[in-house]
């Protein structure tokens, strides 16, 4: 096989560059297919503040006239500046089961790595936090979420086989949801909140979860994110893509936003209906059918994911996680959720993974962030 290796160089590349991640899984039955405009909208310079900042370089390895591959070469200076680094970053890297395509994917993204200076590259990872990291690793049979990477099983073979070594591992749980949520739950999560002065807020409007709380959601993340893996804080552009890329679409009933008596958030919880199966229909595409694959979900779903969960440092093993669980555990049940999915979990985030215990879960899948000298 003779692969041709091409950088994106205009829109019409970058719509070919996504739809060859979206046809490579379209009969994939455990694949959360992304839309075609979401992609876009991430990956496009001017739409993405993120890309601001960040350098970037998109290729596609062709065999012929066929797409077998692609990756893309991140430079996150932000990120550098806060871990004393020179790392480049891979992502949205998909590919045949070829070690050739593989090879001259990875060839192309060191090679412009090296050439802006840098020492290392690791991946998968975007351009923030809130992009799709971590090769899957362990839970092929299992169904993918719209926050994360689902890929097939080969791929770490070929990451491993050009030189890769883990970086970091992330763990994700399922979780069953009780039918009934246990009394002495309810009684923590009052006697938290009289101790410590504490609210839990309830919404009528997805507005008014915007226009009073969004910002304080953010700030709160970028405290409670700054010691993990890769984080960078996110700035006020950033941070206003977020709110209007996100804060249009959940649930109000399983979202929980704990305030102080200054009613700044001290703790949050951000839950969603599972988009997994209508992602998979709508193949890539909002219209015609997808936006009404989209909203059935919101109404009609046995899963909810876990997107968001932060409590603030100074309300760490008090028991404030209580005060979340008691709102979004009792509203899921109602809502006919018999499972709810956790988001990527660093194995190292003991404080974390341990709020699982009062439940049913099981560690049902692993992904990984890999690392090469260059």
């Amino acid at each position: 096989m003779s692969i041709i290796i091409h950088e994106v160089a205009s829109k019409k590349d970058l719509k070919k560059f996504i739809w060859f991640g979206i046809d490579l899984y379209k009969n994939c039955e455990f694949a959360a297919t992304p839309l075609l405009m979401d992609d876009l909208l991430n990956l496009s310079k001017g739409k993405n503040p993120a890309l601001d900042f960040c350098e970037t370089a998109y290729f596609l390895a062709y065999n012929g006239n066929k797409i077998v591959g692609r990756i893309a070469a991140i430079i996150n200076p932000v990120a550098n500046e806060t871990w004393n680094e020179k790392y480049a970053r891979f992502g949205w890297i998909d590919f045949i089961d070829d070690l050739e395509v593989s090879k001259a994917l990875f060839d192309a993204a060191i090679a412009w790595s090296k050439a802006k200076g840098m020492t290392a590259i690791h991946g998968p990872l975007g351009f923030t936090d809130f992009d799709h990291e971590g090769t899957l690793i362990e839970g092929y049979d299992k169904m993918g979420t719209l926050a994360t990477i689902y890929n097939y099983p080969y791929y770490p073979k070929h990451i491993e086989h050009y030189g890769f070594v883990k970086d970091v591992d992330y763990k994700e749980y399922l979780i069953t949801v009780p039918e009934v949520f246990p009394e002495k739950y309810f009684r923590i999560a009052d006697i938290v909140k009289q101790k410590y002065n504490l609210t839990s807020k309830r919404f009528k409007t997805r507005k008014e979860v915007v226009d009073n709380y969004a910002i304080k959601i953010f700030d709160l993340l970028n405290l409670c994110y700054q010691d993990l893996y890769g984080f960078t804080k996110l700035n006020e552009k950033q941070i206003s893509f977020y709110i209007k890329l996100y804060f249009s679409f959940f649930r109000l009933d399983t979202v929980s936003i704990v305030v102080d008596k200054k009613n700044n958030v001290v703790a949050l919880g951000i839950a969603m209906p599972s988009f997994t199966k209508a992602l998979q229909k709508a193949k890539g595409r909002i219209f015609p059918f997808g936006w009404y694959y989209m909203l059935s979900a919101l109404n009609k779903n046995d899963v909810v994911d876990l997107y968001l969960m932060a409590v603030h440092p100074d309300y760490q093993n008090k028991g404030v996680n209580s005060v979340m669980f008691a709102d979004i555990m009792p509203a899921s049940a109602k809502n006919g959720y018999k499972f709810a999915e956790s988001n990527p979990e660093l194995e190292t985030n003991t404080k974390m993974s341990s709020q699982w215990g009062s439940f049913e879960y099981v560690n049902h899948k692993k992904r990984r962030v890999y690392l090469k000298q260059i």
